[in-house]
């Protein structure tokens, strides 16, 4: 299990050194490289690229948002395989479904302790 932790960590990190070098180096807005992100997350498990390298991180490359876009993309596959070519418009949100409540759901929760402020 600790050595699990190890490669999920690294994983995990060497994408977000990625991310935070775009947004160094570049004039990338950050919303486009979270969404490039997403994209290439789609891309490389479309290639089979990116499937074993979430056998082998596990979270490390599950969390991070490549990982949304794998998930996507796993669950386009499913609902295609199960439901033909209406899977390709169902399949992705049956598959986020969760982490695309989740997110909303804390966003509310935390605007209820914020307060919002005029640039």
């Amino acid at each position: 299990m600790f050595l699990d932790c190890i490669k999920a960590f690294i994983v995990g990190g060497l994408i977000c050194v990625v991310g935070q070098m775009l947004i160094d180096k570049t004039k990338l807005t950050p919303a486009r490289i979270l969404v490039s992100f997403v994209v290439l997350g789609v891309f490389l498990t479309a290639i089979g690229v990116y499937k074993p390298l979430v056998e082998f991180a596990g979270a490390g490359a599950t969390v991070p948002l490549t990982g949304f876009g794998y998930t996507l993309a796993e669950g386009v596959k499913k609902s295609v395989n199960e439901h033909g070519v209406i899977g390709a418009l169902i399949g992705g949100l049956t598959a986020t479904a969760g982490g695309i409540t989740a997110a909303v759901l804390f966003g509310l929760i935390a605007s209820f302790f914020s307060r919002p402020k005029s640039k």
